[in-house]
């Protein structure tokens, strides 16, 4: 049983679209951010690893430039941007709980049975869930769940600080070969950074044929919470799963 039941889905529960545009739009720009970050790596590695790791906080990268930069900002940095799209999603949850689950849910069979499993787990495993694994579904099921504001930030937070804590440790023990594959990279670097150009663009433009992108899902949110204003029910996935969708 999900965290959250569709059958409590009331349109006068809804803010509005302009909210939800609100909310939408940092999360687009961080989809964006996250796109240069994969075309550009090879080069803001060795340039400007800082830079790096404040368009995208991945793990690889995060590996890479943490025996590169102090500490103190490795710290400040990555945690900023590990955090920043949670409250966003968060909030989503918050506001558009069951819309934005069956959104979510609706986006390929997979998530939708993954949100389901989270969804059951999350009630009995809230808190170690957001604490280990607060990534935007946790954080949105949190926000649906109706979790304590102040206790999502500081579970959230904890367990940021201890992502960042681990990487910096195998970073530590893998030094030889980070640095090794850093020289290679140094070495290469414009071969790779066209290579990596090509990746994303491909994969970008194959995205937006599909209409299989993050941002053209955020726009799917938007037209699901107007559906649900006007009082239309969305689809169950089982009903989808019956008609073979």
């Amino acid at each position: 049983m999900g965290v959250v039941s569709a059958e409590n889905s009331l349109p006068s529960a809804h803010p509005g679209r302009r909210p939800l545009t609100i909310l939408i739009a940092p999360i687009v720009v961080m989809v964006i951010c996250g796109y240069i970050a994969d075309a550009l790596w090879p080069t803001l590695v060795e340039r400007n690893p800082l830079l790096l790791i404040g368009l995208s906080a991945k793990n690889r990268y995060l590996v890479l430039v943490v025996n590169q930069v102090q500490t103190v900002w490795y710290y400040l940095i990555g945690t900023a941007r590990l955090l920043l799209p949670d409250p966003f999603f968060f909030l989503l949850g918050w506001f558009y709980g069951p819309t934005a689950l069956r959104w979510m849910e609706h986006r390929t069979p997979t998530i939708g049975s993954f949100m389901k499993r989270l969804e059951g787990w999350f009630a009995r495993f809230s808190w170690p869930l957001v604490m280990l694994f607060p990534n935007n579904y946790v954080c949105l099921i949190a926000g649906a769940a109706k979790m304590s504001p102040l206790l999502f930030i500081s579970l959230d937070l904890v367990g940021t600080l201890g992502r960042l804590l681990m990487i910096q440790v195998i970073g530590d023990v893998f030094a030889g070969p980070v640095n090794g594959f850093l020289g290679f990279v140094s070495t290469w670097r414009i071969p790779i950074l066209i290579i990596t150009i090509g990746l994303v663009a491909f994969s970008a433009f194959g995205e937006y044929r599909r209409g299989g992108s993050e941002i053209d899902a955020l726009h799917e949110l938007e037209d699901a919470a107007d559906e649900v204003a006007l009082g239309h029910e969305l689809p169950s996935t089982d009903d989808d799963a019956a008609s073979g969708n």
